[in-house]
């Protein structure tokens, strides 16, 4: 990788900057809305993965609950 001198590094990163397509509200909303659901699927799958698993072992280990 070349070396850069830092102003032009700077000018580089303005530049690149300016490139940048920032998400409007409504895109921001619907997106955090969608990963909160996800993170809500995702840990109830994880919950009842566990219980079974859990149960699973128990029944194996003769543990009973």
């Amino acid at each position: 990788m070349a070396k850069v001198a830092p102003l032009e590094f700077l000018k580089q990163v303005k530049i690149e900057a300016k490139k940048v397509i920032w998400p409007n509200r409504q895109e921001t909303v619907s997106s955090t809305i969608a990963v909160f659901v996800m993170v809500v699927i995702a840990s109830v799958f994880l919950f009842f993965a566990d219980q079974v698993m859990g149960f699973v072992v128990r029944l194996i280990l003769g543990l009973g609950n």
